[in-house]
């Protein structure tokens, strides 16, 4: 007879399908697996440390960096977490516009993942299309921040500014002429609402279009169905939320079950699914998609009936606006000291979580008085996730591992923090 052995095998960090720098180690029966050891730490950025040695407020911008797609999420959950401590007041307008970019960053994750995760099992075109409709979300966190992706637009008390009433144009050049500049720019004649409410009305066909391409797709059923099964109880032992619990069958949403901001007056459902399996955690975030669009269709109509101030009346915590600071001395010692220390926050410990796109996204926060944080702790929905490979994947074949890490949506920056 001859001796057979198990043997190992590095899958990444370079590995297209590793989702960023993680390093598995995967232990070998031939080709079914029989454990993987996922090894962190190539990608540490040291936020929580960073943010313990600056002003509260110029963290901000470190959050956006954590999950690097679903940037206003994680700046949600640290303005939460600061908010608690200060007490301060967030004005109506300010809390329907988190909310709707909070969905907006919702469809922005799900349709990296939905194309990432199509690309790792073998279906192309999905990528493409995930990302064309990326491209009109990713122009509206643009126009409303200056940036595409790492947006800085929450602040402590509300937002930076009020929705813009236009949207940017594109302009004729060597590859678009007058007739199709015209057609590029049909849409983006009204405001920031108008445009966003174009889209609202566009993409429940795009998600059809999906639909179309995969969910009964023989080869996609084929690869995800029965793939890395996990009972609820199971799920809930290893910490999992958002869409790999719901996809094991249990119903919790924080958005529901602890509201933040105005979700308890906001109309949606909570997709759950049933066997705890790749295809489910994909039916889930589809479902996901049309429940975002829906409340952005709500936050829109609220906000075009209800203008009102964006951000609290407090020059301890918010700026002065900027012709006041060019004419006031007061205003300009207020801008001098919140730019310079920032601002102090009383004594005590908060924790704050937000229904992130991936699951729990939470902040704990640690004050003893001073302008920055004695400790932050980052809870990031990912880790508990990527904890769990090794029991999702025994048994499996190398290819189901893709599968796998595809529908766990990790993002490393949130885990390497």
């Amino acid at each position: 007879m001859a001796e057979i052995r198990n043997y190992t095998m590095n899958f990444g960090p370079q590995h297209p399908a590793a989702h960023g720098v993680l390093r598995l180690v995967l232990e070998l029966d031939g080709e079914v697996i029989e454990r993987a050891d996922p090894h962190i730490g190539l990608l540490h950025r040291a936020t929580e440390k960073l943010a313990e040695s600056k002003p509260f407020n110029q963290s901000i911008p470190y959050m956006d960096r954590l999950d690097y797609v679903s940037m206003m999420c994680n700046e949600h959950a640290y303005v939460l977490a600061i908010e608690k401590l200060v007490g301060v007041q967030v004005p109506p307008r300010a809390q329907y516009i988190r909310v709707m970019f909070d969905e907006i960053t919702r469809i922005l994750n799900h349709l990296l993942w939905l194309g990432a995760h199509a690309l790792d099992v073998g279906a192309m075109t999905v990528f493409l299309y995930a990302f064309r409709e990326r491209e009109d979300l990713m122009d509206i966190y643009e126009a409303v921040s200056g940036a595409r992706m790492h947006a800085a637009y929450y602040r402590v008390g509300g937002v930076y500014r009020d929705l813009p009433d236009s949207m940017p144009k594109y302009s004729v050049s060597r590859w678009h002429d007058a007739g199709d500049v015209e057609r590029m720019n049909a849409n983006r004649n009204g405001s920031l609402l108008d445009f966003l409410g174009d889209f609202c009305g566009r993409f429940p066909g795009y998600v059809d279009e999906y639909e179309t391409l995969l969910t009964d797709n023989r080869i996609w059923k084929q690869r995800t169905v029965g793939i890395g099964v996990v009972s609820p109880e199971r799920a809930l032992q290893l910490g999992f939320t958002g869409p790999m619990l719901r996809g094991s069958g249990v119903a919790w949403d924080l958005r529901k079950k602890q509201p933040y901001e105005v979700y308890d007056k906001i109309d949606f459902d909570i997709p759950v699914g049933t066997e705890g399996d790749c295809y489910d955690r994909y039916l889930v975030r589809i479902a996901e998609m049309r429940q975002s669009n829906r409340i952005i269709r709500q936050c829109i109509d609220w906000l075009r009936a209800n203008p009102g101030p964006v951000i609290a009346d407090d020059h301890k915590l918010v700026p002065p606006r900027r012709e006041d600071m060019k004419e006031g001395m007061e205003s300009l010692i207020h801008h001098f000291k919140l730019f310079t220390e920032g601002y102090c926050v009383p004594v005590g410990e908060a924790y704050a979580a937000v229904e992130h796109p991936k699951g729990e996204f939470g902040i704990y926060l640690l004050s003893d008085g001073a302008n920055m944080p004695f400790r932050l702790k980052i809870r990031a929905p990912g880790f508990a996730h990527l904890a769990a490979l090794d029991e999702m994947v025994r048994g499996h074949m190398i290819a189901d591992v893709v599968a796998i890490i595809g529908t766990q949506d990790i993002v490393f920056g949130e885990i390497d923090r």
